[in-house]
Order: structure tokens, then C-alpha cells, then sequence
């Protein structure tokens, strides 16, 4: 799990410096990607549902697999490119083509995973063992960045490797992998059906971080189906929806940016965008792990507190013009999304009763995931005409859902006595229960 969401982040990291590289447009290198979540996206509860029938080895194969061939495809098209053998556009056409098998076929492990650990642990021991495969997909989104300056390789003989290295490198990871779940995970063709499944998870991308809504949903029935227009969630499902853009659109234009305001060669310009989305993503965890628990603020705090926070962010990232300026602005955006993703998750789950939880989980997920299919393409395309534009526009975004929510968004227990036709408390009593 680790393994395929560091090797998908990694790849993000160096792409704009490799796009630059080749002299490919921006739009091009962000519809590489929007491309790969939109397939992922549809791909990935398919894959989910196919567990049962085919075996959770088979489904971990198949999604390691598919994510070793599409890496390896990808290094070898950019390494060709950055050595001239065929043009940078060329180059980038048989990258999507790459992306198109991971988005398709990468997506099936993380379900199969989730089912197989699920399948072997008892009830006490089943979300402890899930939480732990969530935090190690949330902790790749933010070891791949990390890492990825450090795997540009030099030259093989005659030919560069150069920017193309993370996808080597990761590939051969994932070649490790492959032979680990083959060699030690048990053949388990002929699971017995409706035991425990597990649930698509977001596509893994930078500031994407796991909210925890898959594992909700793979281990709480769906007894109740909840449509994302049921009034109970409505808002809720809006504001994660606009929300999730907002992170998409800021989060992958920020490495052309380090590159443009810093006046920087593209290849110079990895070690600063590392930096840079290592502060967001430490900034984010530092929210999530230490100041929600402590302050023990309720959804709709956290998405009110979030929006303003990120609203301010992403403006200042966009106004920033040294390294620091970005740096700094970029984490106080993460930390406004930090507070809105939880309190996003939180909200939704608590506006509906328990036979309702895993479908409520899976819109969750399926909005955190939608958000990267076309947010990075808009904020990108924003990002050409000029280059604060994504992170004015998601900041002008943020304080609109502000309003929204001030007025949309209710108390989690006044919104799930609603759909009862329980008498409703009065405004101050709603008040003096939150919570």
C-alpha cells in the first residue's frame, strides 16, 4: 500500500520539471494525471466487487502487477524522450498510455488488501489492522515527494536515466513486491463470498492524505443506501466536493510554480518543490494527528476554521515570490485542509444512522477521489493564462463555501433526527446539544 501510493506521488513531484524538460505544455503533463485518477476512479470499486469471486491474492497481483508494467513503461518513454530518440510530445502521448494502465489496473490491490486483512482478523482486532493499511497509503502520498529528488539517476553507458529514475526505481520495488505477495500470501481462489470485502480507495495523490472513509466503508455494511443528493448529506457531499478541488487545483500546479517564481532550471527545481510539498504534508499531519484531537472540535468547526485558514493559504501561495514565501503559505493551505478533510469525513458520517455508514463511506471516498480527476487540469490550465490564477481562484472558492456551509451545514444530531421526523429541538436547545 505504501509502495504504490510512493510511487504514484513520486512520479507527480518530478513531472513538471520533466514536462519542462521536454518542452511539452503544462496542460499536458496535468491531463497525464487526471487521466490515470479518472480511470482509477471507475476501475477501482469494479475491482473491489471482482475480490470475492477471483481470490484477494489474484486482485494484489493483478494491482501490483499492473502498477510495475505502467511505472517501467513510463521510465522507458521518458528516458526516450529526455535522450532525443523521439520527440518530448511523443514521449508524453506514450506516458499517458503508461498512466492509463495504472489507473485501470493499480487500482485493484489496495480493496483486495483491505478484504484479505480483514478476512484474517477478528472484530477487535479488524480496524486497528485497517487504520494501519490507511496510514501506510496516506504515508506514501508523502514519502514519495520526499524521496523522489534523491532517485535522479545519471547516466547508463550512452544513455540518460536523469529525471526518469523515480519510475525505475519504484518499478523495481514494486518487481520485489510481486514476488513477496506471490511467495507469501496464501492462494485463496475460492474465498467464501460476503465474508468481509474490502472498499475502493481515493486515488493516491500529493495532498490527497487518507481521511479513513475506506476503511469505514469496507468494514461497515451497506444496509442503507444513501444517494449523494439525500438532504441529510447534501452539503456535506458539496463542500467536500469543492473543497477537494480546491487541494486538487493548488496541489499539482505548485511545482510549476517553485520552477517559474524561482527562476530555477527544471532539474534545480526538484529539491525546492520537495521541500515545499514536505512542509504541506507535515503540516497537515500536524493538524490531523495533534490539533484536532486536542482541541476536540466539532465537523462543522473544522470545516469552518479549514476554509478560512486554507482560503488564506492558497492566496498567499499564489502572492509568494521566494522559496520561504511559498513554503510557508503552501503549509498554512495544507493546514486549512487538514481541519476540512476530517471535518468533511466526520460530518457526513454523523449526519446518517449506522446502517448507513459504508454507503455514506464510499461517497466519501468516491468525492475525495473525483476531486483529482479533474481539479489538476483546471488548476494547471489556470496556471498557464497566469500564474496566481489556480490559487486565487481556489482562495475565492474557499470563502464562497464559507458562506455556504455557514448556513448549509447543521448539527450532525439535529440532521440525523431530521430524516426520523423526531421533534426538532429549537435553535438554542440544537445549540446547547452540539455534540
Amino acid at each position: 500500500m505504501l509502495t504504490i501510493a510512493a510511487g504514484n506521488t513520486a512520479l507527480q513531484s518530478v513531472l513538471p520539471a520533466l514536462g519542462r524538460s521536454l518542452k511539452v505544455p503544462d496542460s499536458a503533463v496535468a491531463a497525464a494525471f487526471s487521466v490515470s485518477a479518472l480511470l482509477w476512479v471507475v476501475a477501482a470499486p469494479y475491482w473491489a466487487n471482482r475480490s470475492d469471486k477471483h481470490g484477494r491474492r489474484a486482485m494484489i497481483l493483478l494491482g501490483v502487477g499492473g502498477f510495475c508494467v505502467s511505472l517501467l513503461l513510463c521510465g522507458l518513454f521518458l528516458a526516450a524522450g529526455i535522450n532525443g530518440w523521439i520527440s518530448g510530445t511523443a514521449a508524453f502521448i506514450c506516458f499517458i498510455g503508461g498512466r492509463l494502465i495504472y489507473g485501470t489496473f493499480g487500482s485493484a490491490a489496495p480493496p483486495a488488501v483491505q478484504a484479505l486483512v480483514a478476512g484474517r482478523t477478528s472484530r477487535e482486532e479488524r480496524t486497528r489492522a485497517l487504520t494501519l493499511l490507511g496510514s501506510a497509503f496516506g504515508l506514501g502520498t508523502i514519502l514519495g515527494p520526499a524521496i523522489a529528488p534523491f532517485l535522479i539517476l545519471g547516466s547508463i553507458g550512452a544513455v540518460e536515466i536523469g529525471l526518469a529514475g523515480p519510475a525505475f526505481i519504484f518499478a523495481l520495488f514494486a518487481v520485489g513486491i510481486y514476488i513477496a505477495v506471490l511467495k507469501r500470501l496464501p492462494n485463496d481462489r475460492t474465498p467464501q463470498p460476503g465474508t468481509h470485502g474490502g472498499a475502493a480507495n481515493a486515488y493516491p495523490s500529493i495532498g490527497g492524505q487518507s481521511t479513513g472513509a475506506s476503511i469505514t466503508a469496507a468494514i461497515e455494511p451497506h444496509s442503507e443506501r444513501v444517494g449523494y443528493f439525500d438532504p441529510r448529506v447534501r452539503a456535506w457531499m458539496i463542500a467536500g466536493l469543492v473543497m477537494g478541488h480546491a487541494q486538487a487545483m493548488t496541489s499539482q500546479a505548485v511545482g510549476f510554480l517553485v520552477i517559474d517564481r524561482l527562476h530555477l532550471a527544471p532539474v534545480d527545481a526538484l529539491q525546492p518543490t520537495g521541500i515545499v510539498l514536505m512542509m504541506g504534508a507535515g503540516a497537515a499531519l500536524l493538524v490531523q494527528w495533534g490539533i484536532i484531537p486536542l482541541l476536540d472540535m466539532k465537523p462543522r468547526q473544522l470545516m469552518l476554521v479549514g476554509l478560512v485558514i486554507g482560503a488564506m493559504g492558497c492566496a498567499l501561495t499564489g502572492l509568494a515570490t521566494s522559496l520561504y514565501g511559498i513554503a510557508t503559505a503552501y503549509a498554512l493551505a495544507s493546514i486549512g485542509f487538514g481541519f476540512t478533510r476530517p471535518g468533511f469525513t466526520a460530518g457526513s458520517s454523523l449526519a446518517v444512522g449506522h446502517a448507513a455508514q459504508g454507503s455514506v463511506a464510499g461517497k466519501v471516498t468516491s468525492i475525495n477521489g473525483a476531486s483529482f480527476v479533474l481539479g489538476p487540469s483546471i488548476g494547471v490550465g489556470l496556471y498557464e493564462a497566469q500564474h496566481a490564477l489556480p490559487y486565487l481562484t481556489a482562495g475565492a472558492a474557499l470563502i464562497l463555501l464559507l458562506g455556504y456551509c455557514w448556513f448549509a451545514l447543521r448539527d450532525p444530531l439535529v440532521a440525523a433526527l431530521r430524516p426520523m421526523g423526531a421533534k426538532l429541538p429549537g435553535v438554542d436547545e440544537a445549540d446547547r446539544l452540539d455534540g
